[in-house]
């Protein structure tokens, strides 16, 4: 730990939500009340410290995950502001990955919308300990008893409100603090000055109502705060406090509070709230690993006297550093200029320099301790993922899941010139992303790349085209097909090949059958060495070939285990391409036998939409094969949440403003792979795969 902050008075927190409930208009907030900037910066100016990039300031939304740190009540804060949109769900993914708490805000009008539930869930599989601020009180429709009931019945949350709102759109005028039993309002306009005052008398009964309710929830968590209320003794703040944060360190509530970032109301309670519930790196279980030589699991308690540990959550390119690796150190210290060894690429590298982050300034330090988050320079052979930590200690921390693609888009470049400038930036951008993917199609000589969606890709090529001075032509986006396997079936192909002097001879016997996760599991099952174990892997890499191929369209294959359960090899003749191409004959093979089947990508699609047009907009998601799976109320408006094949989005954006008049809106997310009905396989196997 530092000497300035002991770990205790450490939080690791983020941002997450769905897009444009106000999370980068809170964290800047955040930074001007805690002394981080003088003056706030604004989303729909442009002008917001951590929307830094030219493509967030034009469009106002939040494109990366930025991180800097605040000072509050004796704490450094550590912050990681997070993308709302789900085509950048992966900068979500990753922040989460390396976070002790969240702060999920929700739009007091829209409630708990599609993203909402994405970032929840993926917080979930972090079991990360979670505050609740719903934002926007002030705005038209905003219904603060709503949200909580979402949140209850959509998220399964346990929300515990710590406050209420007085009043709500234009009537917002201050906050009920059930724990303090007072109101507090803001005296300026900035909401520097606050005061606290009697809670209004039309208010105070339900006030009562929820305190009451309040400390029931805290009173499992507490036998001291349990006995005190139960026999009618005096309950101090700090024993509900103590209380809470119990409950909320075990994932057993969420505390829920409210306020208005825009009009800076609520942000001092929830920075305080912020210290006080949420976990330090020293409230989290120690980290678990594998040993990378004998595969044992390995712990490592966050103290600074431990042996390093510490993962590379984010790559960055910056054009003045260079690479820049985002690190979270979970035990050890990080030391400029010392030697570390990335346990996942056996090699051993320098850090240059380390800096702490605040957007896209630095700041340059000797060192970083345990629970830190800082960005280490010089760093050339590291990936999003990758576990840093000492030679003689080795360890390699859980990597964080990587979502597949489902778009992709040709791209040429226009000269020579440009062709050597696009290669390097592609590298450079795959490198911070590791949802954009890059493939190269033999056979036409076009460049292919993947993401998430189209406004992903759009930035994407916008990015190459300006910030990396690319020419190039830009093709239409294209669906990411999948091929799978229905049933088990088996191959057995004997290749050889005698041409004069040495042959080629390769045996392979497999047997395959689907795999419900849809990825791919190769299991070597030979005995009494029938095949030798320098060709087993060899195998492995001619299936994978058949696989990234495909049988139907030639389109990647998933959901497929192998397993290698017989062959034979020959004393001269047998080498590593007979085994490479017989694994990939006979995996063929047996894929003629298997049923395969196209899988397309579902979308989970949310539309909110006026009343009177609802009927229009159902009857065009049945004409795009949409299957309704509810229907909500937003206010005075009617929500469909529905599941569509991406194929049939193209173009929706359109679509809808032509049959609402403008006034509907939609998000999309994926959802699933999903066996493409019979006449849209033959049509998409008759055309093959676009590049």
């Amino acid at each position: 730990m530092s000497e300035e902050f002991p770990l205790k008075k450490v939080r690791n927190i983020g941002f997450a939500a769905h897009i444009d409930a106000g999370k980068t208009t809170t964290t800047e907030r955040i930074l001007f009340y805690s002394g981080r900037v003088h003056r706030m910066g604004e989303v729909h100016e442009g002008s917001a410290t951590m929307d830094w990039m030219e493509q967030e300031q034009e469009r106002g939304i939040t494109i990366t995950s930025a991180a800097t740190s605040c000072r509050w009540n004796d704490h450094r804060v550590n912050i990681i502001d997070t993308p709302g949109h789900v085509d950048f769900t992966m900068e979500v993914e990753r922040s989460l990955r390396v976070l002790d708490g969240a702060i999920v805000i929700f739009c007091a009008k829209g409630g708990v919308e599609p993203q909402s539930e994405t970032v929840w869930r993926q917080a979930d599989r972090y079991d990360i300990s979670r505050l609740a601020f719903v934002n926007k009180m002030d705005v038209v429709g905003a219904d603060f008893s709503n949200v909580l009931s979402e949140m209850r019945e959509r998220l399964g949350a346990r929300a515990v409100p710590l406050q209420l709102p007085i009043g709500a759109e234009d009537d917002f005028r201050g906050i009920i603090d059930l724990i303090e039993q007072d109101a507090v309002y803001s005296e300026d306009e900035l909401g520097i000055e606050v005061y606290r005052d009697e809670i209004p008398d039309d208010m105070r009964e339900i006030a009562e109502t929820a305190r009451s309710e309040m400390l029931e929830a805290a009173c499992e968590f507490d036998d001291g705060l349990m006995m005190k209320y139960l026999e009618g003794e005096e309950i101090i703040p700090e024993d509900i406090h103590r209380a809470l944060r119990r409950g909320t360190l075990d994932n057993e509530i969420v505390p829920v509070l409210c306020g208005a970032a825009y009009h800076n109301r609520g942000i001092q309670l929830l920075l305080d709230a912020i210290v006080r519930y949420l976990p330090s790196p020293a409230d989290v279980p120690a980290i678990e690993g594998v040993h990378q030589k004998d595969g044992g699991k390995v712990q490592r308690r966050p103290e600074d006297n431990e042996p390093l540990a510490a993962l590379a959550f984010k790559i960055q390119t910056d054009s003045y550093v260079g690479k820049l690796a985002f690190v979270r150190v979970y035990s050890g210290v990080l030391r400029a200029g010392t030697y570390v060894y990335n346990s996942n690429r056996e090699s051993k590298e320098r850090i240059g320099r380390i800096v702490r982050l605040h957007a896209n300034h630095r700041e340059n330090v000797e060192e970083v301790h345990t629970g830190d988050i800082a960005a280490v320079v010089g760093l050339k052979n590291v990936s999003t993922g990758d576990t840093l930590c000492y030679e003689d200690e080795p360890i390699i921390l859980k990597s964080i899941e990587i979502p597949e693609p489902v778009i992709s888009v040709a791209i040429e470049p226009k000269t020579r010139e440009d062709e050597e400038r696009l290669d390097r930036a592609m590298r450079s951008l795959a490198e911070e992303d590791p949802t954009f993917r890059v493939d190269y199609d033999q056979e036409t000589g076009q460049t292919i790349i993947q993401g998430m969606g189209e406004l992903h890709l759009e930035i994407i090529c916008d990015r190459l085209l300006r910030e990396f001075n690319v020419g190039a032509n830009i093709g239409r986006p294209q669906v990411a097909y999948k091929e799978t396997i229905t049933r088990p079936a088996e191959g057995e192909v004997r290749y050889v090949r005698q041409t004069g002097g040495r042959g080629q001879y390769g045996h392979v016997h497999l047997e395959i059958e689907p795999l419900e996760d849809l990825g791919f599991e190769f299991v070597d099952e030979i005995r009494e060495g029938v095949i030798p174990k320098e060709f087993i892997s060899d195998v492995e890499k001619g299936v994978r070939q058949a696989l990234d191929t495909g049988h139907l369209a030639g389109y990647p294959m998933m959901g497929v285990r192998v397993r290698l359960v017989d062959g034979s090899y020959h004393q001269v003749d047998s080498s590593e391409m007979a085994f490479r191409i017989a694994g990939s004959m006979a995996f063929n093979e047996a894929v003629e036998d298997a049923e395969p089947v196209l899988l397309e990508p579902v979308m989970r699609v949310e539309v909110v939409v006026p009343s009177e047009y609802l009927g229009d907009v159902l009857d065009d998601l049945s004409r795009r094969r949409g299957q309704i799976s509810d229907m909500g109320h937003q206010d005075v408006a009617r929500v469909v949440r529905a599941s569509v094949p991406l194929s049939e989005m193209f173009g929706y954006a359109t679509s809808l403003r032509s049959v609402t008049q403008g006034r509907g809106t939609y998000t999309m997310q994926f959802e699933e792979y999903a066996p493409a009905p019979k006449p849209v396989a033959e049509k998409v196997i008759a055309r093959g795969a676009p590049y």
